[in-house]
């Protein structure tokens, strides 16, 4: 199954980046770099009406928690733009927040002593 005809069933932009921060601040976590690059790669798939990935390679690459999650993104994608927000709000109270602790243990460091 293609998902090339994701980035064409949003309803405008702003719901399309809605939904792709979403998928990289709670889906895409980089401690599992496998994970974190085939969900990038749906990410842009969002925006591009050629293959980045395949549900195949998410099926082989995402683990079943998270694969559900996407199954459920492109199913309400394909259905209409009031399920696409209905994902989102069911998704952001479901999924916390990943905290990028690397991120956060550099910006310590760069910060002043006193």
């Amino acid at each position: 199954m293609t998902l090339t005809d994701l980035c064409e069933r949003f309803r405008d932009e702003a719901q399309r980046r809605r939904v792709q921060a979403v998928i990289h601040d709670r889906l895409a976590d980089d401690r599992d770099q496998q994970e974190c690059r085939y969900l990038m790669r749906l990410w842009w798939q969002l925006s591009l009406s050629y293959q980045e990935v395949s549900i195949e390679q998410l099926r082989m690459n995402v683990h079943k928690s998270k694969l559900e999650v996407v199954e459920e993104l492109i199913s309400a994608i394909r259905t209409s733009p009031d399920e696409v927000d209905a994902w989102i709000v069911t998704t952001q109270q479901a999924c916390p927040v990943i905290h990028d602790s690397g991120f956060a243990a550099y910006m310590d460091q760069q910060r002043p002593t006193q």
